[in-house]
Parts: C-alpha cells; sequence; structure tokens
C-alpha cells in the first residue's frame, strides 16, 4: 500500500514554469513505477509522463515534450514533474500515480496500469 499526496500546483502565467512534487509514503518506493495524469475540466484524464524504478527511463506524452520532465529521488520517497513553457491548454488537475512493478525497466502510459492515486493538483495557466 502506498499514498500518493501532490503539491506545487497553482496559478502561473503562459511561459512560465512549475514544479510539482509527489511525496508516496512506504518504504519500497524504489520498486514503484510513476506516472503523471491530467485532467482538465470536461475531458478525460490523459498521461502525461511516466519513470521507471531507478528513473533512467522516462516517457512523456507529445504534447509536453520539450517542456516537460519527470524525475524521481528514491532517496526522498518522492517524484517530480518539472513543467516549463506554459500554456494555457496546460490547465488541468495533475495527479501522481504509483504501480509496484516486478521489472526495473517498465514505464507505465495507461491510466489503467496504476494501482494508486494522488488526491491531485490544480495547475491554472493565464494567457
Amino acid at each position: 500500500q502506498v499514498q500518493l499526496v501532490e503539491s506545487g500546483g497553482g496559478l502561473v502565467q503562459a511561459g512560465g514554469s512549475l514544479r510539482l512534487s509527489c511525496a508516496a509514503s512506504g518504504r519500497t518506493f524504489s520498486s514503484y513505477a510513476m506516472g503523471w495524469f491530467r485532467q482538465a475540466p470536461g475531458k478525460e484524464r490523459e498521461f502525461v509522463a511516466a519513470i521507471n524504478w531507478s528513473g533512467i527511463r522516462i516517457y512523456l506524452a507529445d504534447s509536453v515534450k520539450g517542456r516537460f520532465t519527470i524525475s524521481r529521488d528514491n532517496a526522498k520517497n518522492t517524484v517530480y514533474l518539472q513543467m516549463n513553457s506554459l500554456k494555457p491548454e496546460d490547465t488541468a488537475v495533475y495527479y501522481c500515480a504509483a504501480t509496484r512493478t516486478l521489472s526495473t525497466n517498465v514505464v507505465l502510459k495507461g491510466r489503467n496500469e496504476y494501482d494508486y492515486w494522488g488526491q491531485g493538483t490544480q495547475v491554472t495557466v493565464s494567457s
């Protein structure tokens, strides 16, 4: 069992930056593949970024490539989403997700592949 708590959301102007953090409970954080998803009003929750156990493998949605990056610090049980060059269309509630995997190289992009979710943090980008 793992609990996830996101932080770092807020209001920012277009072109600005934010860094989201997701703190996880539990002693086996390093065995979890992690991901970030987002959900805008009236839309389905969509994949943003994913990272494997060690942090060596990452995967980013096409819509955020070149602007966002994902990283993790297993010593701090925390995963990060660095968001640069933000656009109004990035406005959404951002969710952290985790699932335990047996393989070190797993990067998961499907919403249904994650077992644990945080409560979400709002990101609003003004034009």
